[in-house]
């Protein structure tokens, strides 16, 4: 899809835009609410099957505890703003006892500004009868057939995705920030915060696109984003150059795009781009490699080779890469790129699968295809991380999932004990261990992944990541500024560099924040800086607009706050109370939102609450001593006595920190 192109749905008089997230009638807006438009596109998106109205809940409300009613009430408002009846009408039929199916035939269009130029037309009414699990020798045969897709959708509960709202809205800033880096404005917002250190002049920084399919084959769609993922993967290792993470590709699925936009986007001198197409039992493979401000091609190849041969294609692509690139490999740089390697072509077509269902954030799919995949080859290191990645995910959208995490700690430890300086697996790992109150460990594995790669950008941001929940702020900015001197948009929209905000420079962390007034995470914080700023008006405005945007933990709590600053604190403490116990309920342990609901609790007076959910932070692995020690949100507990003892606990636990690691 190019710059001047967007996705359309048709049904019926209406047509829904996911770019510009919105509803329109014979070409007029319809006004609806951000939670029911986002609905609708969940809705939409779900090909007609049943959706269970507990998965449509998590869906929408992934980070929160919300009744039936909140869904009801969407539901209800959504038809009648497409005319439907309560009882089901012809776009939103009730499945009694289970949910609700978007019950209308859907045209996919492709649009440009003036023209709709293709048009896909999409079953809107896919029934899958429910059946037994499939033993392992019919799965096989499915696969083979091309049917495993279909069957493991059929036998797993429907997984819990990120909404197209938020998709299209994090597009449309994508965009927006890509076409303003190109101005001198933005190249001063930047360099103010990302400036040391600067990249060498001359380094290669590559993407890797999607790989288009060039046949309307449904079952090796999967190939597009798995691919490029799996070269992306091995070029990991390989430190003269800079790569993309995979995650940054999925909004190029399925998209015509000029070379020079999408390298603009992503702040890349280097695109790989390229296509497939699967004929019987051969696999054509289309790839250019293209420096983008020389437009020069750099290597361009033609490969043909039998299906099951897939699994050699990585290695062979990702070696010509390097050549075209002409890239001197290190002796230990060689002998990595020669590690992973898969050994069963059906395990690493569920491994490639899984590769493409977690990309679309169908993580329980995903498990099921990684468990698969390490069922039939226990020796493929990377299988083992990424089931590791899905299980965390799947935990984390389950609010607890202590099982899952046990899972996921399982499957890290399996693809490190094959290879132990697997980057992904230490990376993901990493993570988990600083969620879960085990930054010890977190650290040393971050460091190794940096001697082998410094200029993995992911794992500085990661390692600053860690430091922050230990009061290592200096230690923290520097590893974050150097994570976005190397790439502009890690972590841009999906985190934020909380250690200016620690360590009181709130003007700075204002800047560092993407200009995204559409993402509730971020209006979140927004909102906490001016609180600090003593901007009160402006800092309720952002924690309201962010409720109503998702009302998900930390909005609840922003709201919570938004009630104080209104005078309205026992609504707030009421609010904050039920928050509180539902993370109870659901094992929810993330010791930074429990530091936040502390603050909370003391700026509404309620001192007992603040000092339990402030030891709970405290003894959960966020002991950020220095930012607690000045908080002037804790104010109220300063002649506290208990207060004391958590500082005093939480100085130790920094001090024995830096004792260890610096």
């Amino acid at each position: 899809m190019s710059q001047q192109t967007r996705q359309l749905y048709e049904f019926g008089a209406f047509t829904l835009d996911v770019e510009e997230s919105r509803l329109l009638r014979g070409g007029q807006p319809v006004p609806l609410k951000p939670k029911v438009l986002e609905t609708l596109f969940v809705l939409v998106e779900s090909g007609g099957r049943v959706i269970d109205k507990e998965v449509l809940m998590k869906r929408l409300w992934p980070d929160s505890f919300v009744e039936d009613a909140n869904l009801a009430v969407n539901i209800s408002q959504l038809r009648k703003a497409l005319g439907d009846d309560e009882n089901g009408g012809h776009f939103i039929e009730t499945v009694p006892k289970r949910g609700y199916r978007f019950a209308a035939q859907v045209t996919r269009v492709l649009a440009d500004r003036a023209d709709l130029v293709v048009h896909e037309r999409t079953r809107s009414r896919i029934v899958i009868e429910e059946e037994e699990t499939a033993g392992d020798e019919e799965a096989q045969r499915m696969i083979d057939t091309g049917g495993l897709l279909a069957r493991a959708v059929a036998v797993l509960p429907a997984a819990p995705v990120q909404s197209f709202w938020w998709q299209s809205r994090r597009f449309k800033v994508l965009v927006l920030t890509s076409v303003l880096a190109l101005g001198a404005a933005v190249y001063f917002i930047y360099s103010e915060r990302t400036a040391k250190p600067r990249l060498p002049v001359g380094t290669r920084t590559l993407a890797i696109l999607p790989f288009r399919n060039l046949k309307d084959d449904r079952d090796t769609d999967f190939l597009g984003i798995s691919l490029s993922d799996a070269i992306i993967t091995k070029l990991d290792y390989v430190s003269t150059m800079i790569v993309r993470p995979s995650s940054y590709m999925e909004k190029y699925r399925n998209r015509d795009i000029d070379p020079k936009t999408a390298a603009a986007e992503l702040h890349v001198n280097t695109l790989l781009t390229g296509s497939f197409m699967k004929d019987g039992d051969d696999l054509r493979i289309n790839a250019q490699l293209v420096d983008v401000e020389s437009n020069e091609i750099l290597w361009r190849d033609s490969i043909t080779l039998k299906y099951e041969r897939l699994l050699t294609l990585q290695d062979r692509v990702a070696r010509q890469v390097i050549d075209g690139m002409k890239l001197k490999l290190s002796p230990s740089e060689d002998k990595r790129l020669n590690l992973d390697t898969p050994h069963d072509s059906l395990a690493y077509e569920y491994y490639l699968r899984g590769i493409d269902l977690y990309s679309k954030n169908e993580f329980p799919l995903a498990v099921h295809m990684f468990e698969k995949s390490v069922a039939l080859d226990a020796t493929y290191a990377l299988a083992w991380a990424h089931l590791g990645t899905a299980y965390t995910a799947d935990a984390a959208f389950g609010f607890g999932g202590r099982e899952d995490y046990q899972k996921a700690l399982e499957a890290y430890q399996k693809a490190l004990a094959l290879n132990a300086e697997q980057i992904e697996a230490r990376i993901f790992m990493a993570n988990m261990l600083t969620d879960t109150n085990r930054v010890a460990q977190s650290v040393p594995l971050l460091r190794e992944v940096l001697k082998v790669n410094p200029n993995n950008a992911v794992a500085h941001w990661e390692l600053g990541y860690a430091y922050r929940f230990t009061g290592m702020l200096e230690e923290s900015i520097a590893e974050c500024e150097r994570a976005r001197a190397l790439d502009p948009q890690v972590k841009l929209h999906s985190s934020a560099l909380n250690s200016y905000l620690y360590a009181g420079q709130y003007d700075k962390f204002l800047k560092s924040l993407p200009p995204d007034e559409g993402a509730a995470f971020i209006l979140f914080y927004q909102g906490l800086a001016r609180l600090y700023l003593k901007d009160e008006k402006g800092a309720a405005a952002d924690f309201d607009r962010a409720y109503q945007l998702d009302p998900s933990l930390y909005t609840e709590i922003g709201k919570a706050f938004s009630l104080a600053l209104s005078g309205d604190s026992p609504k707030g403490l009421e609010l904050l109370k039920r928050t509180e116990a539902k993370m109870e309920a659901r094992g929810v342990t993330h010791a930074e939102a429990m530091y936040k609901i502390a603050q909370a609790y003391a700026v509404m007076s309620d001192k007992s609450s603040a000092i339990r959910m402030l030891s709970r932070s405290i003894n959960g692995g966020f002991f950020c001593y220095p930012y607690i020690k000045d908080d002037p949100l804790l104010d109220n507990l300063r002649e506290e006595g208990a207060y004391a003892a958590l500082l005093s606990s939480a100085r130790k636990s920094h001090e024995d920190f830096k004792s260890r690691f610096f």
